[in-house]
């Protein structure tokens, strides 16, 4: 429910009964290839030169070419990355949004990215028979810094 958890782990299978505030999880890793920066571009249109062009890219004073920021929140919220700690035994109902996303670092091919998940807030709705759980979500590479974070809301019905 909504009291805090000194540093639990996020139960697999869960409900609302064993739910908390502060809950955590943290995910495998998973590299970001050429591929996924190429398919990427083509499925957004972003062929901005700083994602497509590496002389480009090390003229603005980065590394190599950048993996476009909203790869980052579809990895995190999309449910690849997510989806081997976010189990529930209850019925997800809706995914309600993403609050306050923030862009901390670049992310390049050949990251190798992970997510530190923990549940941030807990609530039921009037009727009782659904629950909202915000989600603070990290992306972290494989240095240990966090490229991008948030919080992603959902809805879940009471089992």
């Amino acid at each position: 429910m909504s009291t805090p958890a000194e540093a639990a782990t996020l139960p697999l299978n869960f409900t609302y009964a064993t739910l908390a505030v502060g809950q955590r999880a943290r995910t495998a890793g998973r590299t970001v290839t050429e591929s996924d920066h190429s398919l990427f571009m083509m499925l957004t249109g972003a062929f901005h030169p700083i994602h497509s062009d590496d002389v480009f890219a090390r003229g603005a004073g980065v590394k190599g070419r950048l993996v476009q920021g909203s790869f980052g929140i579809a990895l995190a919220v999309g449910g690849h990355l997510e989806s081997e700690v976010l189990k529930s035994a209850d019925p997800l109902v809706a995914a309600l949004g993403i609050v306050d996303w923030r862009y901390k670092g670049p992310i390049y091919i050949g990251d190798t990215l992970h997510l530190e998940i923990e549940i941030a807030d807990i609530k039921l709705t009037a009727d009782e028979k659904r629950y909202t759980v915000d989600r603070r979500i990290r992306v972290v590479n494989q240095d240990g810094a966090t490229v991008q974070e948030g919080i992603a809301r959902s809805m879940w019905r009471r089992g």
